[in-house]
């Protein structure tokens, strides 16, 4: 027994070893360049299959081919990437969303080049490196993470490393050249990477598709030593490689017999799901929320004709034509569900292809009377209750969505996405001999398409509702600014909750059809590779537009049955990993192109000809649209309110009492084991306006957060009009009447000047149309610009929507951080007659500020803040006097 378990310790650090490298390399190329690396997997397999080419095919000696692949061809691929594809991504910023597409479809585009070069076929042949002995691999294991820490700590280079990961912008100003510090690590994560493929090759079955997941499974590792802790991913790798060695001599009977083995042969995706689901989300939270995934992308005049020709089209194939046409309305819908879930919520998920698994299966045992519980069905039935099975499923990937977001939203569908193949498609006792019928009348293709078809329609309708209304308003606003969403007074959570129970709701009914055209069920139709190349698809050609989805879905199956497979995920990655070069999407970008090459094909006058023009035209008539200053037709009217303008202020200390509206009692908030809060207490009576200044880093932000509803205080308590509501979120608060605005606009690009109104009086305390129009007069936003898009408009013009936005709902207390940011000195006079007009009306005011002019001409009473504690209020004459010679 002890030999036998001296062996299978030595297996598992073998396993082990390999997935240290994994984190290794994870960690170094995060560490060097903030992006997560889903492409990593790929490289090692791309790496295994060219080891395997220069030694099998071409007959070179062992260590050459080693030479060749791991110190030449592997970091060339890291460089490459970060030269081509995620430097011009940090040139954008850097955004979380767009390096995780690009990363995505290197992964694609790796993949799918495999299977074009080496076919989709499994390889048993590849060569063995280090002998099976594990203490080799265990010694480069040690030596690598032993050199890297060394580098890291004590080298210029690692200085410089910290210094770009801290805060690239500055590390540059500092002379720090961000852009070799990245390609070096690039280089290096892929070296592990490559390390990685050609180690686990000799004892997997190498193919393009298996030892890329194989490889991301252990992503479980960097994730638990939070990307940052080489000694913890090295004993997380070992301690788990292990343990999942050593459960293998366990063999449990008993109807949990299959599933308890399961477990024991995939602690690594246990690993992932409980590193993915519990541990705290990858990535530091930003002041400013990510872009969206998914962009509006404009339809082509025409497209939609166009499309619904070629959809009817196949109607008129025989054979084996429309037998693969048939997949293509199938996979529309599946792919329709990554529109509502990541273009109509801005969530990424990479696990929608689970969901539509669970269809197909479900339907599967449905149909065959083998779902427990339930009797058999038709196969009409059986893809409805299936899908009524799947929907609340959704909640697997929305609630973990409701806190996560970014990387850690990624991490977290994906877990579930690979939990659900290794431990229900992989599993015999789920889908042993099932086959899948389709419906009476329907069994022919000809009839089935047509049927397929009717179900698209109802899916691409059901999928528009979501653009449109109350709803559609609110799910844009959360996509395009969560925060600004929730502070506008919409249901965040329900509405992450909704997006996902639909989107899972459609993939199972897109995973239903499809396995009832092929007439069985594939597991390897639905595993999270799959998942990852419709996720890249759908975000490339426009993530929000529903014919994107239709036309992914032709190109997925169109390419991959009239040519070798391989060829649709080459192209969605290319796409996807030019993301940093094209990120309006390939259609904007044609666009572009074109209208690049139709102004060339314009004359062009010369000198001469400029000069004569000048004469003979009226300069009034020659100034054109095209050649105006930009944002000059966006040119709107000075905001006022003659009508409301309270009478001139001129004894505060004479005004009667008012009523107190919001108060904070003894609040007290750290940031881990800084007191940014320490007892403050404060009053916002109504009718009045009060003003909290102070230096940089006084508590001023804290506080506000705390009386918004954005952050909990540890102590203390927050009122509104006398109730206690520190435990309410912001949403709760905006619609009891606590409305606030952003120091950084809070607007939404993707909805028109009145939508953006529109949602805050629909989500506030009331709603209507008088509400809009009302804010919109007040703001000077009635004119022709209500019509605009909020994307492109000016600063003034954009703070002023969003305080229209906070005043359309009727809040009693209006919480105003920096309202003077970006306007300039007519703009912020405007403002102070519009901020008094509503004091005048009894709306409590909170205004956070550095202009102390402002605040000095609007305040009625003024507080100041130092070191998180309240030193001074009174009126602002005599608080503002005594700070003239301060410097904040």
């Amino acid at each position: 027994m002890s030999s036998l378990t001296y062996d299978l310790t030595l297996a598992g650090l073998a396993v082990g070893g390999a997935a240290a490298l994994t984190g290794i390399g994870l960690i170094v190329t995060h560490r060097a360049t903030g992006v997560l690396n889903f492409a990593h997997g790929a490289i090692a397999m791309v790496c295994a299959y060219a080891l395997r080419q220069c030694v099998v095919e071409w007959g070179w000696p062992l260590w050459l081919g080693a030479v060749a692949t791991l110190l030449f061809l592997a970091p060339a691929i890291g460089v490459l990437l970060e030269r081509f594809v995620f430097r011009p991504l940090a040139v954008l910023g850097n955004d979380p969303a767009r390096t995780l597409v690009a990363s995505i479809g290197v992964f694609v585009l790796l993949v799918g080049g495999a299977a074009l070069v080496w076919g989709q076929g499994a390889r048993d042949d590849a060569p063995e490196l280090v002998p099976a002995d594990p203490w080799g691999q265990l010694a480069v294991v040690l030596v690598l993470a032993a050199g890297v820490g060394a580098v890291i700590r004590w080298t210029r280079f690692g200085r410089e490393l910290r210094a770009v990961v801290d805060d690239r912008e500055l590390a540059v100003l500092g002379g720090v050249d961000a852009d070799r510090v990245a390609a070096a690590g690039w280089a290096f994560g892929s070296f592990t990477a490559g390390v990685t493929g050609v180690l686990l090759a000799p004892y997997v079955r190498l193919d393009p598709y298996g030892l890329p997941l194989l490889v991301m499974e252990v992503l479980a590792v960097a994730v638990a030593a939070r990307m940052r802790s080489l000694p913890v991913a090295v004993a997380v790798a070992l301690g788990i490689g292990i343990a999942q060695s050593q459960l293998t001599r366990l063999h449990p009977s008993g109807w949990a017999a299959p599933l308890v083995q399961a477990v024991g042969a995939n602690l690594f995706v246990v690993a992932l799901l409980v590193a993915a689901l519990v541990l705290p989300g990858v990535g530091a939270p930003r002041d400013a929320p990510p872009a969206p995934v998914g962009t509006r992308v404009r339809t082509p005049p025409g497209a939609w004709g166009v499309a619904a020709v070629l959809f009817l089209l196949p109607l008129g194939f025989a054979g084996s034509d429309l037998h693969t046409a048939v997949q293509v309305p199938a996979l529309g819908v599946i792919l329709l569900s990554l529109v509502v879930v990541t273009g109509r919520g801005g969530q990424i998920s990479l696990g929608q292809a689970a969901y539509a698994g669970l269809g197909a299966l479900f339907t599967a045992l449905l149909a065959a009377g083998r779902f427990p519980g339930l009797p058999r069905l038709p196969e009409l039935t059986a893809p409805a209750v299936a899908v009524l099975l799947v929907a609340p499923l959704g909640l697997l990937t929305g609630w973990p969505a409701i806190r996560r977001h970014g990387l850690a939203l990624a991490l977290a569908t994906f877990a579930v996405g690979v939990g659900v193949s290794r431990f229900v498609f992989a599993q015999p006792y789920a889908t042993a001999d099932l086959s899948l019928g389709r419906p009476a009348g329907f069994e022919g293709d000809r009839a089935y398409y047509v049927l397929e078809l009717a179900l698209l329609a109802l899916a691409l309708l059901a999928t528009r509702a979501l653009r449109r209304g109350r709803t559609g308003r609110a799910l844009a606003a959360m996509r395009d600014h969560e925060p600004g969403a929730s502070a506008a007074g919409v249901r965040v959570p329900s509405l992450k909750l909704l997006a996902f129970v639909v989107g899972a709701a459609l993939a199972a009914l897109g995973g239903a059809l499809l396995g009832m055209g092929l007439r069985a069920f594939d597991a390897t139709a639905y595993d999270p590779v799959r998942g990852l190349l419709w996720f890249a698809a759908v975000v490339v050609l426009g993530a929000d537009n529903t014919l994107g989805a239709l036309v992914a879905a032709a190109l997925l199956v169109g390419l991959d049955a009239g040519a070798r497979g391989g060829v649709a995920a080459a192209l969605v990655g290319v796409l996807a990993a030019l993301t940093g070069r094209f990120p309006d999407g390939p259609y904007e970008a044609l666009r572009a192109a074109w209208a690049r090459v139709e102004a060339r094909r314009r004359g062009v006058l010369t000198p001469l000809g400029v000069r004569v023009r000048k004469r003979l035209v009226p300069r009034a008539a020659a100034v054109s649209p095209v050649t105006a200053p930009p944002h000059a037709h966006e040119t709107v009217p000075t905001p006022s309110a003659p009508d409301r303008r309270p009478p001139r202020r001129t004894s505060r200390a004479a005004r009667a009492p008012a009523p107190l509206l919001l108060a904070a009692r003894h609040l007290q908030a750290r940031y881990g084991g800084f007191t940014a809060l320490d007892g403050v207490g404060l009053d916002v009576p109504a009718g009045r306006v009060t003003a909290v200044v102070g230096p940089n880093g006084a508590g001023k932000s804290t506080l506000f957060h705390c009386l918004a509803g954005t952050l909990r205080p540890v102590r203390g308590q927050v009122l509104f009009a006398g109730r206690d509501i520190t435990r309410r979120p912001a949403h709760a608060r905006t619609r009891l009447g606590v409305a606030r605005t952003f120091q950084q606009l809070a607007v939404f690009p993707s909805l028109t000047v009145a939508e953006n109104v529109r949602v805050g009086a629909e989500q506030g305390r009331r709603g209507g149309p008088e509400a809009v129009e009302r804010a919109l007069a007040l703001f000077g936003l009635d004119g022709p610009v209500r019509a605009r898009p909020a994307a492109g408009l000016p600063t003034g013009t954009l703070r002023r929507v969003e305080l229209a936005r906070a005043c359309a709902g009727g809040p009693r207390v209006l919480l105003l951080d920096e309202p003077a940011a970006g306007l300039d000195t007519d703009e912020v006079s405007a403002l102070a007659r519009i901020l008094r007009a509503l004091a005048a009306e009894g709306t409590a005011l909170l205004v956070v500020e550095h202009d102390l002019d402002l605040v000095a001409g609007l305040a009625d009473v003024v507080h100041v803040m130092a070191a998180g504690r309240i030193v001074a209020s009174g009126p602002p004459d005599r608080v503002l006097g005594s700070l003239e010679e301060a410097a904040w």
